[in-house]
C-alpha cells in the first residue's frame, strides 16, 4: 500500500470513508434429520455491508462456501461507521457462543480518525483473545490508512496488524482492499465503498486465508477434537 505512486489521490479516495451488518443455525436434511450448521461471523464496518448486505463480501463468501464447503453460515455483523471500540462493545452479542470462525474486519475508521494506535491494538487484542477463549479461530483483516495524521501514524497503523497476527498465531489478510481501492470499476458512486464487483474481489482476497480455517475445522470435527 505504501508503494502507491499517488499518495495524494490515495488520501482523497479514503478521506471520506466512514467505513462502516444469517441464516438459521440448523437445517433439515432429506431424511428429516437436523444438521447443525457451523457459523462464521464477520465483525466489521461499512466494508462488510457495501454495497448492501445481500451483495457485500460476506455474502460472496457464503456463496463460495455453499459450493465448496457446504454446512456453513456466514453471519454479517458489519455496522456502518464502526470502530474497534464499537466492535468490542458489541462483541458478545455479535459473536455468539459456538462461533467457529471470526473474521475480524475493523480498524479503518480508527485510522481515519487518528485514534491512538495503542488503543486500536488493545481493542483488537481483546476481541481476538475473547474469540480464542471460546474456541473460535480468528482471521484478521489488515487495513491501511492514508497520511492524514502524518506518515509515522500510517506506518505504525500498518505495522499493528502483522504484529497482532504473529502474537496470536492467527492468519492475516495483508490488505482487505487490495486491488479495490482507487479502482473506479470496483467502487460505488462515492468512489470509496465497494460495489458488487468490488465486494466479490474482496471475497476473493479473503478466501485463500479463510479456506484453510474451514478445512481445519472439518478435520477437528471429523476426529471429535
Amino acid at each position: 500500500m505504501f508503494g502507491l505512486a499517488r499518495p495524494g489521490c490515495f488520501t482523497a479516495a479514503l478521506l471520506s470513508i466512514v467505513a462502516c451488518s444469517g441464516a438459521s443455525p440448523s437445517s433439515p436434511t432429506a431424511s428429516g434429520q437436523t444438521t447443525v450448521q457451523r457459523r462464521a461471523v464477520v465483525l466489521g464496518d461499512s466494508l462488510a455491508v457495501s454495497p448492501s448486505r445481500a451483495e457485500g463480501f460476506p455474502a460472496a463468501l457464503q456463496r463460495r462456501l455453499d459450493v465448496q464447503q457446504p454446512g456453513w453460515v456466514v453471519s454479517n455483523a458489519g455496522v456502518s461507521g464502526d470502530t474497534t471500540a464499537g466492535g468490542l462493545r458489541r462483541f458478545d452479542e455479535a459473536v455468539p457462543d459456538g462461533t467457529r470462525i471470526l473474521i475480524l474486519e475493523l480498524g479503518a475508521n480508527d485510522g481515519l480518525r487518528g485514534v491512538d494506535v495503542t488503543s486500536v491494538e488493545r481493542n483488537l487484542s481483546t476481541m481476538i483473545e475473547r474469540a480464542q477463549a471460546r474456541g473460535a479461530r480468528v482471521l484478521l483483516c489488515g487495513m491501511e490508512t492514508p497520511p492524514l495524521h502524518g506518515w509515522n501514524y500510517s506506518v505504525n497503523f500498518h505495522q499493528l496488524f502483522p504484529r497482532l497476527a504473529q502474537k496470536y498465531g492467527i492468519p492475516l489478510v495483508p490488505f482487505l482492499l487490495e486491488g479495490v481501492v482507487l479502482n473506479p470499476d470496483l467502487n460505488g458512486d462515492d468512489e470509496i465503498h465497494p460495489n458488487a464487483a468490488g465486494a466479490q474481489r474482496i471475497a476473493e482476497t479473503v478466501w485463500p486465508y479463510l479456506q484453510p480455517l474451514v478445512r481445519q475445522d472439518a478435520i477437528v470435527t471429523a476426529h471429535g477434537l
